[in-house]
């Protein structure tokens, strides 16, 4: 899948997707874009989903709008030791096809 990590996840996250494309909001140069204009960018590059520690993101979009997957990291904080828990959680629901709109990925 090709994935991107919003500006709020560490970039380090990446290197833990293994058989993923993976991409950071600064390695696309979309640093400090809005969320609508971030989902337009995606579905115009063909994302399958964004990664984000945003808890409100699924109540700020319309998904009908922008038909992508968005998942939502909760956990205590957004460093990479806070987000590790999380990771075989987030690896078994990128096997499957995931569902547009906005999921909620906790232990």
């Amino acid at each position: 899948m090709k994935l991107l990590l919003d500006e709020n996840l560490p970039k380090k996250l990446k290197y833990h997707l293994p058989g993923h494309d993976v991409f950071h909001v600064r390695d696309k140069s979309w640093y400090s874009k809005k969320n609508g204009q971030l989902l337009q960018l995606m579905l115009a590059e063909d994302f399958d989903a964004l990664l984000t520690f945003d808890k409100n993101l699924k109540h700020q979009q319309n998904f009908a709008k922008y038909p992508i997957t968005v998942l939502v990291l909760n956990a205590l904080g957004n460093d990479f030791n806070s987000l590790a828990p999380l990771l075989p959680e987030l690896l078994k629901r990128l096997e499957n096809p995931l569902p547009t709109g906005a999921t909620v990925i906790e232990v």
